[in-house]
């Protein structure tokens, strides 16, 4: 009888609801590859999916039929061709709207607040913050942002997050209070304030991040200043780290 592990591999922790477990356990492989992996030894991956090294080497084959894993010469696997094949894939149907306009609509019924997402638009020092998608709160009292809408780079909780995570929160020119503020920032991984743009609004902002690290958007939610709710500031993480998940 095969033996029973005494922890469970990360794939049993995480096993799809009605799903089959040797997919799972399959699929997890290919997960365990990190940017920087080159190509990962047996002992490797059996350490970061917990599973058994005989599980993993007829997982491997499996993969490697497939050509989702490709054997080396050293005895090592590296990802295989059908991974760059399904990425193409994936780039070439890619929608932005698709992935970001249902996240902003769920962050909107949890909260009852407006949800944006803005990018940086120009360059420094003619700065600005492009509002590319939002949702409205279905609240009569709200901002009435817009699609397509510029606005300051440096005010406003989206704005604050684009300066701080992007190049020009590390630029050379930044006054000492400025680079406080963004150090602040990125220490604490979002930005929550009032008043900020306008005296009547406030926000909260995170940031979202590429596939390769590189910052894609603010995540942003305004609201009027007397409704500003602190418990808005996990959903809002949520939401961001959400998007970071599925951008290329």
């Amino acid at each position: 009888m095969p033996r029973k592990a005494q922890t469970e591999s990360l794939a049993d922790q995480q096993a799809a609801p009605g799903g089959a477990a040797a997919v799972d356990r399959a699929l997890s492989l290919l997960a365990a590859f990190r940017t920087g992996d080159n190509a990962l030894g047996l002992a490797e991956l059996a350490a970061r999916t917990g599973l058994y090294k005989s599980t993993v080497l007829r997982l491997l084959a499996s993969l490697e039929h497939a050509q989702l894993i490709l054997r080396l010469d050293d005895g090592r696997y590296a990802l295989g061709i059908e991974v760059a094949r399904l990425h193409a894939v994936y780039a070439a149907s890619f929608s932005l709207d698709r992935l970001v306009l249902p996240v902003l609509r769920q962050l909107v019924a949890q909260t009852q607040e407006s949800a944006a997402y803005h990018v940086l638009q120009g360059h420094a020092p003619q700065l600005s913050r492009l509002c590319l998608y939002r949702v409205d709160s279905p609240q009569p009292i709200r901002d009435h942002v817009r699609v397509g809408d510029l606005l300051p780079a440096e005010r406003g909780a989206g704005g604050r997050v684009l300066m701080a995570f992007g190049a020009q929160g590390l630029g050379p020119g930044l006054s000492a209070q400025d680079r406080q503020r963004y150090a602040a920032i990125r220490e604490r991984g979002y930005y929550a304030g009032v008043g900020d743009r306008a005296a009547e609004l406030a926000g909260i902002s995170a940031p979202v991040f590429h596939a390769d690290g590189r910052l894609a958007a603010a995540l942003t939610l305004t609201m009027p200043a007397h409704r500003y709710d602190e418990r808005h500031v996990r959903p809002v993480l949520e939401a961001a780290r959400q998007l970071s998940a599925q951008l290329p």
